[in-house]
Order: C-alpha cells, then structure tokens, then sequence
C-alpha cells in the first residue's frame, strides 16, 4: 500500500499546473488561452517574460524533485524513478485540467536532478547548446530523450528503464513539435527578459 500510494502522490504532485497558477498570479490571463495554448515554460516565456518562465521551470522541477524524493525515501532510488515517471504522467495529463498538460521537459529535468546531478549538468548542457546554437527548444528537448536514457543506464539498468520510460512519453508529446521541425515550420524561441 505505501509504493501505491507513492506513486499516487507522486502523479499528483505532478498534475499541479504551475504554469497556470503562476500566469494567473501575475495577470496573464488562463495560459491556455493564449500563445500555443501549452501549460509548460516555453509558452509561459511567449506571454511572461524569461524570468516568470524560469520561475515556472524551477518549481516543475521542483514537483518531480520531491515525488523522487519520496520515492526514495519509500523504496529506493529505483523505485524513486518510477516515482518521478508518475510526477511527469500527472503534469502531461494533470486530473485537474481533464489530462491536458504539458510535454513534461521540465519535470524530467527534475527527475534527472533528484537522481543523478552529473546527469542533469550533461543532459542541461545539451540542451543549451542544441537550443541556443538552432534557436529550438524542442530540438534540444529532442536530443535529451536520446542522451537521458543512454545516461540511465550506465547508473543501472532499472533507473535507465524508468528514464527511458519518461523519455518516449515526453517524445510522444513532442509529436507535433517534431511534424513542424520537420516541415520547417516550428517556431524558434524568442527570449523575452520580461513582458
């Protein structure tokens, strides 16, 4: 009953739209409604600013951080993992926007935090560069659900198989991202200090 009930909290740790909360806190409006529609810092970033979008990103983290957390505090690092893949299930389909979330890239990143902080630096880096240099995130995002898992696996094979897990679920997501890329028609980022 105690792994059932981490991996419930964990998904509802996940599910809080931080997102939304932050966007209406500041007079946004419902992020739903405006840029393209997601719930993740990107779009937070096209209607906020950088600084509101990296707050947002921090505290997504943050809710797969602690769902790790209490994994491994109940089961260990693996079952922590799993744990943290339950967090990013909840924020890609949160209950209390009837499961329409975000892509869950902010999430992973706090799961590979909580897991494994030399991972997070490679995995971070990465990003950077391929989004900075292209001026992509999804295509950094892209490259991370490569790097992640192969990354996982050299820890051990079960928390490998719970990145690798996360990973095609965040790629999933990322379906109409990589339609775009491919057609040339994906919208490259735009940093806004504030708006």
């Amino acid at each position: 009953m105690l792994y059932i009930f981490g991996i419930i909290l964990g998904y509802l740790m996940g599910s809080i739209p931080m997102g939304i909360l932050m966007t209406r806190l500041t007079g946004r409006g419902d992020l739903r409604k405006v840029g393209s529609g997601n719930i993740g810092a990107t779009n937070v970033m096209r209607v906020g600013g950088l600084r509101l979008a990296g707050l947002v990103w921090l505290l997504d983290m943050a809710k797969a951080i602690l769902a790790v957390l209490l994994g491994c505090a109940i089961g260990g690092d693996t079952f922590g993992a799993w744990c943290g893949f339950a967090a990013v299930v909840g924020h890609c389909f949160p209950l209390w926007l009837k499961f329409h979330g975000g892509k869950g890239v902010s999430c992973l990143f706090g799961v590979v935090l909580a897991l494994n902080p030399m991972m997070f630096v490679i995995c971070g880096t990465e990003w950077l560069i391929v989004a900075l240099s292209l001026g992509y995130s999804s295509l950094g995002a892209l490259t991370v659900f490569v790097v992640a898992p192969l990354l996982g696996f050299v820890i051990g094979w079960r928390i490998g198989l719970a990145i690798l897990g996360i990973c095609l679920l965040c790629l999933w997501r990322h379906t109409e991202n990589i339609g775009r890329l491919v057609g040339g028609t994906e919208s490259q980022i735009k940093w806004k200090w504030k708006k």
